[in-house]
Parts: structure tokens; C-alpha cells; sequence
């Protein structure tokens, strides 16, 4: 573990965005601070344990703020505005939408300024590495599990939380590339957007299933989408639509203990928080990083619920 002493020599103490004095100078305290794409889900509450982990190993100060919920995009480029005028050591950011931040990173660049970004990455190279989830592998897992359950053919739907993050995209297109490539006997009917709400979710996926009443499975690409789903499924009596989600917050690990949700992909939110943090200090000494951390995922059921291995990544 690198000292605060070394950590503060490494930055040479000149990083200046504006006139603003050097917040990480202050009493020789390093602050990074971590912008996310929300608060509403159990998700990213698991992610600053993480970070909040490594921030109190390694010596370092930070805050983790997001947005209301995940379609308030001005919001979250205001917050990432303002914390770059603390002129903090290094930031984490995940990102709403992966091209419109991207002129307030380049200014952080600019300014010497390191930039992680963690969960949902960026149109750009500017990030020095991404904490991630390989989302499209992991979408794609969902895809072929969903096509075991409903026995190689038949109609599916999507519920994705957003289009323009990087995890949308990439666990859209993972699943539909999965089902377009190796299961030609199953037919995507939809993909309809919620914008990772519950109650939104919910009118989405109701409409879904009043369009298509033969519809054999549903995926939803996060949590917020995932439990939609499943309200969608009980308020409509569908139970013998087939469906899986994405994240492990409670409401879920619920669902899948009652068998109304088949199966999930859970992340590793713990350790994406955690990775954020130590890869921004990496950063801020000058190392080089990896393009993408991978901080890996796994696929959970009934069978494999209470395994240690998949209770270590639940965040309910």
C-alpha cells in the first residue's frame, strides 16, 4: 500500500483546474471524488462500500454522489462539473451517457487531472482504465441461459434501462447478438426501454406482454428493469413467462428464492467500488493501467443462491 507522503509527492501538488486552490493538498489529504449514475438501486450503494473500503486502506479522502435516478443526465454532468472545479487528485466517473461528458473529461485531462471510469465507460480514451463488468459477455450468458430454459425456440422480449450508457448498449447488444447468432429458432418481439425505474419497467414490460400474449421469456438488463419485469408478470398472471434479470439487490434474490425470476447475473459491485479507487491512486502515480479491469460476474438461480461463491457478490 502506497503512503499518503508518497501518494501526495507523486502529485507534485501543481494540478490546477481554474482558480481554485488544490483540495487534495489540503492538510496533505488526497481527495478523489466518485460520480455514479444514481442512488435509487441497491447496486450502487454495494459499489461505495467498495470504494469506501479502499479509501479508508489506502488513506485517501473521497465522496461518491449520483444523480435522483438514471435518466437525469444535466444532473450528473453538473456534479461531474463541479467536483473537477475541487480540483480533486483523480475522479470516478460512470457514466449516463458515454459521449456527453466527454468535453468536461477532456478538460480534466488537460489538467493533468486522472480519470477512472467505473461501471459505464466512455466513448473516448481519455479514462485511464474502466472498472467494469464485461457486460456484453455476461448479457450473452443470460442469453443462452434463457434460450436452455425455454427449450431453444420461441419469442422473447428485452427491458433495458437505458440506450446511450455503455451498459445498456452492451447488454442489449449482448443478448441479441447471442440469440441472432446461435439460437435461430428464437425470436426477439421487442426491446422496450424503462430507464432502469421500477414503475416504469413495469408499464413497459405490461405492454409487452398485452402486445405479445404468447411471449416465452423476458430479460431485463438491470435491476430497476429486471423488477418491472417481474411486477409486470404477477399483475398480468404470466407466470409461465420465463424470466431473468441482471444485478442482486434484494428484490431480486427475492424473486429468484420464490421462483418468479428464473435466474440473474450478478456483478461485482463491491469490488467495482474498490477497484475505482485503487486504480485512481495507480493513476494519480503514474502507472500504467490496464484498458479494462474486469471485475467479473457470475450467473444465479435457486440451485446456486446460497453457494459462498455467489453469496460473496449478492448486495441485498
Amino acid at each position: 500500500m502506497l503512503s499518503r507522503r508518497a501518494l501526495i509527492g507523486a502529485l507534485g501538488l501543481t494540478l490546477t483546474l481554474g482558480a481554485a486552490p488544490a483540495v487534495h493538498a489540503q492538510d496533505g489529504e488526497v481527495f478523489i471524488p466518485l460520480i455514479s449514475k444514481g442512488f435509487q438501486h441497491q447496486f450502487w450503494q454495494a459499489v461505495k462500500t467498495g470504494a469506501d473500503q479502499a479509501a479508508e486502506e489506502m488513506g485517501v479522502r473521497i465522496t461518491f454522489e449520483g444523480p435522483d435516478n438514471e435518466t437525469m443526465v444535466d444532473r450528473q454532468i453538473d456534479m461531474l462539473a463541479a467536483a473537477l472545479a475541487n480540483n480533486p487528485g483523480a475522479i470516478g466517473f460512470a457514466a449516463l451517457d458515454s459521449q456527453a461528458a466527454i468535453p468536461l473529461l477532456r478538460q480534466a485531462d488537460e489538467a493533468g487531472i486522472p480519470v477512472i471510469a467505473f461501471d459505464s465507460g466512455v466513448d473516448s480514451d481519455i479514462p485511464a482504465t474502466t472498472t467494469t463488468t464485461d457486460n456484453v459477455a455476461a448479457a450473452s450468458l443470460a442469453a443462452d441461459k434463457m434460450a436452455e430454459l425455454i427449450g431453444g425456440a420461441g419469442k422473447v422480449a428485452v427491458v433495458a434501462h437505458d440506450q446511450t450508457s455503455r451498459t445498456g448498449i452492451d447488454r442489449r447488444d449482448g443478448f441479441l447478438n447471442r440469440m441472432e447468432s446461435e439460437y435461430p429458432e428464437i425470436e426477439v418481439v421487442s426491446v422496450q426501454y424503462g430507464a432502469g425505474d421500477q414503475l416504469q419497467s413495469t408499464e413497459v414490460a405490461k405492454a409487452i406482454l398485452t402486445a405479445n400474449p404468447d411471449l416465452n421469456g423476458m430479460f431485463g438488463t438491470n435491476e430497476g428493469s429486471a423488477i418491472g419485469i417481474v411486477n409486470a408478470v404477477r399483475e398480468m398472471g404470466t407466470d409461465e413467462v420465463t424470466v431473468i434479470g441482471y444485478d442482486s439487490g434484494k428484490a431480486q434474490t427475492d424473486a429468484i428464492r420464490s421462483g418468479e425470476m428464473a435466474g440473474a447475473i450478478t456483478q461485482n459491485p463491491v469490488g467495482i467500488g474498490y477497484e475505482t479507487v485503487k486504480a485512481a491512486i495507480a493513476a494519480m502515480n503514474g502507472e500504467e493501467l490496464p484498458e479494462v479491469i474486469d471485475t467479473g460476474f457470475y450467473y444465479y438461480d435457486q440451485s446456486n443462491i446460497d453457494d459462498e461463491e455467489i453469496q460473496a457478490v449478492l448486495y441485498d
